[in-house]
């Protein structure tokens, strides 16, 4: 049997109307010696995670600098992705 997680779904900004009825989850995302405060839809079908540019910026990750390469399938498919390690 699985374990249940129930997660309160955050108002995130008003203006968003049904937007802002998906579910949010607020988390800390850590990167090397950097840590930022953000929410993500909360996508339980989901197989990849997108990091948006600005907070790659704002964690300090290299483009460059990852070298995991990460293939990406469906409409993504015509994009390079790599793997923030």
């Amino acid at each position: 049997m699985v374990d249940k997680v129930r997660f309160a779904f955050p108002e995130v900004n008003p203006e968003l109307s049904a937007l802002n009825m998906l579910p949010y989850l607020l988390l800390i995302l850590t990167y090397q010696n950097r840590s930022v405060s953000v929410s993500g839809l909360l996508d339980t079908g989901s197989s990849v995670n997108v990091l948006p540019y600005e907070i790659r910026l704002r964690l300090g990750a290299v483009w460059e600098d990852q070298r995991l390469s990460v293939p990406l399938g469906g409409n993504l498919a015509r994009f390079e992705a790599r793997a923030l390690c």
